[in-house]
């Protein structure tokens, strides 16, 4: 699965955890871009996250992210670690 797929996949999750069909996700997109991202709303994206792509995350590597760029880069690197 290359990059602009992962982006494609993260939309749509972002999307069904805002209820949002409207919503437009970059790699600069963060917390403070989706008025409704609180930390509830984080921890859903990234269970969403980790069921859609079937991956786990630790929370060194969650905690570390600073926007949606680096979580598409993180889960591509889980995803060849497979």
């Amino acid at each position: 699965m290359d990059r602009s797929e992962i982006m494609e996949r993260i939309t749509e999750i972002f999307r069904d955890v805002f209820d949002d069909d409207s919503l437009i996700i970059k790699d600069e997109t963060n917390s403070e871009d989706i008025e409704d991202w609180d930390s509830l709303e984080h921890i859903n994206l990234v269970l969403a996250m980790e069921k859609d792509f079937g991956l786990k995350f630790n929370l060194k590597e969650v905690g570390e992210l600073a926007n949606v760029g680096e979580m598409a880069d993180l889960i591509a690197r889980k995803l060849q670690e497979k």
